[in-house]
């Protein structure tokens, strides 16, 4: 990426980081010192290029495809250490690299223990993909009746019952109704 471009980049990041949303046009205007909206709207459109930003159907100035790339610098032996190189491998975005399904994907915090063996802790976000059909073993996000919960789904002949990661939780079999929203695809735990 040209330079120019890398700290157009670093200052809209920062809007980002401050404001939760990139900046209007004005904005831009102000925020790179540029007296007319056309120098603005050539910026937008080499920004719009390099897929740093999009604008959505309204024409507000939204994230493009690379706009929230990490470095990924390979990978790091979890067990015993090797010597340490760092090289560039690739960039990518969490979302490119979490999320198969865009339009049908949504987050959801987790509240309680009943999926912990699974890897899966409170305050964790899953990403839930309502386009899969649930296999078994797949951990589900299911209202069994009318009471939302996270948890294996698995069926047996017509059977269909829900199994906590905690031995401490019972099997949960629907007396009424079982409708499930989605499939687990992802988790994701902040340590800080």
């Amino acid at each position: 990426m040209e330079k120019r471009l890398e700290q157009a980049n670093k200052k809209l990041r920062r809007f980002w980081e401050q404001h939760k949303r990139l900046p209007s046009f004005s904005e831009m205007a102000e925020i790179f010192n540029y007296s007319s909206k056309n120098a603005v709207s050539k910026l937008v459109s080499r920004l719009k290029e390099a897929n740093l930003i999009d604008q959505d159907s309204k024409g507000h100035i939204i994230p493009g495809g690379t706009f929230n790339s990490l470095p990924l610098l390979g990978n790091v032996q979890a067990g015993f250490p090797t010597p340490a190189e760092e090289e560039l491998v690739d960039t990518l975005t969490l979302d490119e690299y979490l999320i198969n399904n865009h339009n049908s994907s949504f987050l959801v915090e987790v509240a309680g223990d009943s999926m912990i063996n699974a890897g899966i802790h409170p305050k964790d976000l899953v990403i839930v993909d309502r386009s899969l059909d649930p296999k078994n073993n797949d951990i589900v996000l299911a209202n069994i009746d009318d009471e939302w919960t996270l948890k294996y789904f698995n069926k047996k002949g017509n059977q269909v019952y829900l199994q906590a990661a905690n031995e401490q939780y019972p099997e949960l079999v629907p007396q009424q109704e079982l409708s499930v929203a989605g499939v687990i695809v992802s988790c994701i735990r902040k340590y800080k």
